[in-house]
């Protein structure tokens, strides 16, 4: 895979983002020939991109009567869209284009990312940067699919039709904004034999950036799927460290190691006891070195550690364990632990936040015929990756998320102001709201009489 090079640094605002995603998109398959070319194809995509980006689904229905009711729209001043297709023509523009098309997005943002020094702020663990792996699903149906799409046979003769995807994102403890990366689609690969699966396709990102990332110092943080010898040793191949949930059910070789480590009295514990401020708990940490994650002379050796919080009378909060790549020892061990439960960031503040404020992440925007379905998936991570840097690098937009802290509030007065008022500009979109909500309600303010 190659990777896209800006020619200048990426400016993290909303108009330079705009422009960029616009040079990104032109580069889209364009399905039609001859002289039917009454829309650009970038402008479909952006079209696509504005509905995510805005929250609203309804966002392109109210620009098209803005434009004909005034000669201009928001898409228009906000977007940089020329002429908005309908939605049939929409889907239709973007089906041939494969979701992969938009990497180069995501490497351009994590560049500039890393230049404003925000990469640097996440590193932890012995200097790494922690990048979770999951797959959540973003479709299923019984009626609907496409070529593209997983399947399921059921034992009553049915069969479900899914899209899923393996979203890696860099997370750090105690952070809630996670920097998504570009995810790998769950697919029907050519000349395969066996269904495609969330690790096949994590083996696939592996194998794509492995080279890109590896090199930052990158530490991989996954549940048991990823946590046996194959994944693992590939991941060691690309240069990167692991930590892995590590369940006793589906590593009973390990284990077993493990259970004569404790005979010969060579599992290390440190004891610690904290106040919540309520009560005090017990964090009892086990770790041990070298143990095989196969039954096989050649198998890949691991270090092991578990967590165990319990209260005063003895009832357990809190029990995992992990393997990994990362040298144990007692004063490191809290903090290789403490990292590997951020693996659940992956959930709390990626995949729950795309299916649950807002993004709609499991609604069907269309599903198309070939990529529509992981290529508009695509674009809502896209979007709200984009949210997330304009949290960080957009002054005025960090000053309105900071006075409307609720997300929903926010979007609400954002999608409600773009569909009664046509802006200029983002920036003067986003002073039209500061300039109100630093001015209080008045009546004769409004045209209204006091009571």
């Amino acid at each position: 895979m190659s990777f896209s090079r800006v020619a200048a640094p990426l400016k993290l605002n909303q108009t330079d983002l705009i422009a960029y995603l616009r040079s990104v998109f032109q580069t889209f398959a364009d399905p039609r020939t001859g002289k039917n070319r009454c829309y650009r194809i970038e402008d479909a995509a952006l079209s696509a991109f504005s509905v995510f980006f805005m929250q609203s689904p309804s966002f392109l229905d109210y620009q098209r009567s803005m434009q004909e009711a005034t000669g201009g729209n928001n898409a228009q001043s906000l977007f940089g869209v020329h002429e908005i297709p309908s939605d049939n023509h929409l889907r239709t523009l973007l089906d041939e284009t494969p979701a992969s098309t938009l990497n180069p997005v995501f490497d351009a943002v994590f560049q500039a990312l890393q230049g404003a020094g925000i990469v640097e702020d996440y590193r932890v663990l012995n200097g790494t940067l922690l990048l979770a792996l999951d797959g959540t699903r973003y479709f299923s149906s019984q009626t609907l699919h496409c070529p593209q799409c997983s399947t399921t046979r059921h034992a009553n003769g049915r069969t479900t039709y899914s899209h899923t995807v393996v979203t890696p994102v860099v997370v750090r403890p105690g952070e809630s904004q996670v920097i998504p990366l570009a995810p790998e689609f769950v697919t029907p690969q050519d000349g395969a034999e066996k269904q495609d699966c969330e690790l096949a396709a994590a083996k696939r990102w592996l194998d794509a950036w492995g080279a890109r990332y590896s090199a930052l110092g990158i530490t991989l943080l996954g549940d048991d799927l990823y946590c046996h010898e194959p994944f693992c040793q590939r991941a060691r191949d690309q240069g990167f460290h692991f930590l892995f949930v590590c369940k006793p059910d589906s590593h009973a070789t390990l284990y077993d190691g493990l259970a004569d480590l404790e005979r010969q009295g060579q599992v290390q514990t440190r004891v610690v006891r904290r106040w919540t401020g309520k009560t005090h708990i017990t964090d009892t940490y086990r770790f041990a070195h070298a143990l095989p994650l196969r039954e096989a002379d050649n198998a890949l050796h691991v270090n092991w550690c578990e967590l165990t919080s319990t209260t005063e009378d003895g009832k357990v909060l809190y029990r995992n364990s992990f393997a990994t790549s990362h040298a144990l020892h007692a004063n490191n061990v809290a903090e290789v632990i403490a990292a590997g439960r951020a693996r659940w960031k992956i959930e709390n503040e990626n995949n729950n936040v795309l299916k649950t404020k807002g993004y709609h992440f499991e609604h069907n925007y269309g599903h198309g015929k070939k990529h529509l379905a992981s290529l508009l998936a695509n674009l809502i991570i896209l979007a709200y990756l984009m949210h997330t840097v304009l949290q960080w690098c957009d002054g005025q937009y960090r000053q309105l998320r900071e006075r409307l802290p609720s997300r929903q509030r926010f979007f609400n007065d954002l999608r409600t102001l773009s569909y009664y008022l046509r802006f200029e500009s983002w920036d003067a979109m986003l002073a039209f709201m500061i300039q109100a909500l630093d001015q209080p309600f008045t009546p004769q303010a409004h045209g209204q009489q006091s009571p």
